[in-house]
């Protein structure tokens, strides 16, 4: 059996995050530098074919917007103050079907907060971050080679659904290098964007089975394209309670939800005769999987899920958590974000909670959590 050499550097998440994008298709990146997301600024002028260095958080979305309308792909990093700036023009590529990529670097709330301290505290905004509830993929890479894949799905997502899309990462995983083998990572394909060949009308908002609507950009020689973000018909038509705008209005949640499957990543490892599992995401993946080995070697019979995928919540993961009797969720913030999606903020008898703030989980913390549960 041939083995590869190994392919050893220094090296930290931003820079695999930005070398993935690129591969994958992502040719614009526009950003305002904030901490921590700064690496992602500092490659992503180094890497991508055009960078823009916005202003402001505000300008760069709608100069996002307006790329991705253009046919262009674009991308950006930033952290919660400047996602709270961008809320407005995201809900508008929501709406308009834009493909875009937004990196989000978590770091200690509330405000401004501590930006040199991490955190994972903007799960719930995102799942809120639609205006209507609507959903909106978010990846969260728990090592290396998530932070790899992950990125090339983002960009899949996006133009495959037409749809902004977050990557939810941490200071950790971005900012700090650590020694890592390039050749644990798959090769990636750069997603296919070919212009749909239509014959009469273009109507830029009549979707197929597939629940999208080809994409055909502004400016092109063939069609005339209306895109709003406005309430609208399938012609880009703005209309108010007309009952073909409100159906395409109500597809913008449908397809993702029937479609969840394509967009649903875990890791799941079990072992046999187990009746409590470990749920976790993002940076405390790790110190969970250091915890399931120490517990394993006590005795403990536990599995462990780690979600790479976190909305919208794939009944897939409510399947897997409905057949064990006992449920820990670990993860860095106060409230337990991820718990209250999933089972809402009342108490429940079987599911437990591990949680901190201001520092990481360690493995002897959720080692303790589990025994206590």
């Amino acid at each position: 059996m041939e083995t590869k050499t190994p392919q050893t550097t220094l090296i930290d998440g931003s820079k695999l995050m930005i070398e993935a994008l690129v591969q994958a298709g992502a040719d614009t990146f526009v950003a305002y530098p904030i901490t921590p997301s700064n690496w992602m600024y500092k490659y992503g002028k180094e890497r991508f074919p055009q960078f823009y260095a916005a202003p402001d958080e505000i300008t760069t979305f709608q100069w996002m917007a307006g790329l991705s309308a253009a046919g262009r792909l674009p991308a950006t990093s930033s952290a919660f103050p400047g996602i709270a700036l961008m809320v407005e023009s995201i809900n508008m590529a929501y709406a308009m079907e834009l493909p875009v990529i937004i990196i989000i670097t978590q770091r200690l709330g509330p405000s401004t907060g501590s930006a040199t301290t991490g955190a994972q505290g903007d799960l719930a905004i995102l799942n809120g971050i639609i205006s209507g509830g609507y959903p909106v993929p978010v990846f969260s890479p728990s090592n290396f080679e998530d932070a790899w894949e992950l990125s090339a799905k983002a960009v899949e997502t996006a133009v495959n659904f037409r749809t902004p899309v977050f990557l939810l990462t941490s200071k950790e995983m971005v900012m700090y290098q650590k020694s890592f083998d390039l050749n644990k990572l798959k090769p990636i394909n750069k997603v296919k964007r070919e212009q749909p060949q239509i014959e009469g009308e273009y109507l830029p908002y009549k979707a197929g089975k597939n629940l999208v609507p080809p994409f055909i950009p502004l400016g092109n020689d063939q069609h005339l394209v209306r895109i709003t973000a406005s309430t609208h018909d399938e012609a880009a038509n703005i209309r108010k309670n007309d009952p073909e705008a409100l159906a395409n209005t109500r597809r913008l949640h449908d397809k993702f939800i029937k479609r969840i499957d394509e967009i649903s990543l875990y890791e799941l490892d079990k072992q046999e005769g187990s009746q409590k599992i470990l749920m976790t995401w993002g940076i405390t993946a790790d110190a969970a999987r250091d915890a399931i080995t120490q517990l394993r070697n006590r005795g403990e019979k536990i599995d462990l899920l780690i979600l790479k995928s976190l909305l919208p919540v794939s009944p897939e993961i409510y399947k897997i958590l409905d057949s064990y009797k006992k449920i820990i969720i670990a993860e860095e913030n106060l409230t337990g974000q991820l718990k209250e999606i999933m089972y809402g903020a009342r108490p429940l008898p079987h599911v437990k909670q591990i949680n901190k703030m201001g520092n990481m989980i360690t493995p002897d913390e959720i080692v303790s959590g589990v025994i206590q549960a």
